[in-house]
């Protein structure tokens, strides 16, 4: 999939906001990569280790800007199985393990991302990645949905700070979210960065 689309305008078009952008990336990912992550990554991979089967690291791919895929990286949170590439986690997902529960609603699952961060294919702030079943499906029914592949995927972004995060088990659901992340990406700037990444940590806090 390569998605390019010359006639659409959006800020992080502009050479100087992409640097702006790419420098907070920088920085914030380094800080919480030296800082955070090897002692999350010794705590939580012990535990992983011993309350389930696999490795500490689930990979998959995504798609990110233009279409590009990347592996993405995150802390195992579930059990091992067939169904991973092609089927959402659910509220109530028996592949979920009671560590893996906690992982996700404490978003600590989504570290490793921070290495996706540092290496370019993901921001920390941006529409968030889809599986690649569900971007070639969404694509073909969501006219808009090409759009937000136009900015780098984030860890956090303006459709998951107002509750659009998780599961997407109804067409609306998705068509929401797109909405937001279209917004965001039309309305970008570094302070609306800063304000996601602050409503993040008060969400992850509170």
């Amino acid at each position: 999939m390569n998605i390019q689309s010359p006639l659409y305008n959006f800020p992080l078009q502009r050479k100087g906001n992409q640097f702006i952008k790419r420098t907070l990336d920088i920085i914030f990912a380094s800080i919480v990569l030296i800082l955070i992550y090897p002692l999350a990554y010794i705590i939580i991979g012990c535990c992983i280790k011993i309350m389930m089967p696999g490795k500490i690291i689930f990979s998959q791919k995504r798609h990110g800007q233009y279409g590009k895929v990347f592996t993405c990286y995150k802390f195992r949170s579930m059990l091992p199985n067939g169904e991973a590439d092609i089927q959402q986690a659910s509220h109530e997902d028996p592949r979920i393990t009671p560590l893996g529960r906690f992982l996700r609603i404490t978003s600590l699952d989504e570290l490793p991302q921070f290495w996706n961060v540092l290496k370019g294919d993901m921001s920390i702030v941006g529409p968030r990645p889809h599986m690649l079943i569900h971007t070639e499906q969404y694509c073909n029914i969501i006219p808009e949905y090409n759009k937000r592949l136009m900015v780098k995927p984030g860890i956090t972004g303006w459709a998951q700070i107002h509750n659009l995060r998780g599961e997407t088990e109804k067409l609306d659901k998705m068509k929401k979210r797109v909405e937001y992340d279209i917004w965001y990406i039309e309305h970008w700037s570094f302070l609306l960065d800063l304000r996601i990444m602050l409503s993040t940590a008060k969400i992850i806090f509170r």
